[in-house]
């Protein structure tokens, strides 16, 4: 068996972590499957996959080399696109990932009017508040919020957004303003464990609040709805509550007091060797969200 057709069997493997799953796929019987990969396995040198009766994981090793083989691959159909006198068209399935509220907001128009661009493209959602391994989880692209740690990935910032506390007009006409984080103390607080899991709410100059909340949300539009019905004050991000912030419905508080705005990414690997349909959706999401409203002025502290 060639190398290319080994790359591409161990590929599929990885991205659907399952021999089983990658069989079928491309047509072939589950035990060739598993001879192709323990032979590239052998002729590299090292263990690309670690096997389980319940799952199949990239090691370390194996997470480069199937990021390579992306790479290799892609350059390979469009090598092959363009010697048959065609340009590379997106095609095949497009997996996105976002922070739930972003994804559902902002990164879900985007992929919708993509898909109408590009039919041949199948969308595919990955919309969840937590850290997404795109290699291990066979995800395109990524759209994130804060600061980036050093990695792999090519990041191209398309806007950011403010933690901000907020509260309805009926509820500060009843109870006052605060004009200091630590008068939060006296103010009743429904905190979202999903926007800021940690006790201490932070502010500018490094200036930390320890809150107790009056309710816990596990989820930022519970604790929205509560702060939108006058119930109390709560922390979200910006974009978040800006419908309801630009029609009266709530009102941020302690601006002056607020942290270093926070960085929007997209992300993904491959960099200037990604496939078609990646760059594609590139192109359209960083244009479209560099003109929403995440262009918004990043606070007094940057």
């Amino acid at each position: 068996m060639d190398r290319w057709q080994s790359m591409r069997i161990f590929a599929e493997v990885a991205r659907h972590a399952s021999f089983a799953e990658a069989a079928r796929r491309l047509h072939m019987s589950a035990p060739a499957v598993t001879r192709a990969v323990a032979t590239l396995e052998e002729h590299i040198g090292t263990r690309l996959l670690v096997r389980s009766t319940r799952s199949v994981k990239l090691t370390e090793p194996g997470a480069r080399y199937y990021a390579d083989c992306q790479r290799i691959l892609a350059d390979i159909a469009e090598a092959e696109a363009t010697a048959a006198g065609s340009f590379a068209t997106p095609s095949g399935t497009l997996t996105v990932t976002a922070p739930a509220m972003f994804g559902r907001m902002y990164v879900l128009p985007v992929l919708t009017e993509y898909l109408d661009r590009y039919p041949q493209v199948v969308g595919r959602t990955l919309f969840v508040d937590r850290p997404v391994n795109l290699i291990e989880e066979g995800v395109d692209l990524a759209v994130r919020i804060g600061h980036l740690a050093d990695s792999a990935l090519v990041a191209t910032r398309v806007g950011s957004s403010r933690m901000v506390v907020v509260g309805a007009p009926d509820y500060l006409r009843q109870h006052g303003t605060p004009t200091s984080p630590e008068d939060l103390r006296r103010f009743r607080i429904a905190a979202s464990t999903a926007a800021w899991a940690s006790p201490e709410w932070q502010f500018a100059n490094d200036a930390r609040v320890r809150i107790e909340p009056a309710m816990l949300c596990n989820t930022n539009d519970a604790a929205i709805n509560a702060a939108l019905a006058g119930w109390g004050l709560t922390r979200v991000l910006d974009y978040q509550v800006g419908a309801a912030l630009a029609d009266g419905r709530l009102q941020i508080l302690l601006e002056d007091h607020e942290p270093p705005a926070f960085p929007i990414h997209v992300l993904h690997t491959g960099g200037s060797h990604a496939p078609a349909k990646v760059r594609a959706f590139i192109d359209l999401a960083v244009a479209k969200l560099r003109t929403s409203r995440l262009q918004a002025r990043e606070g007094p502290h940057p």
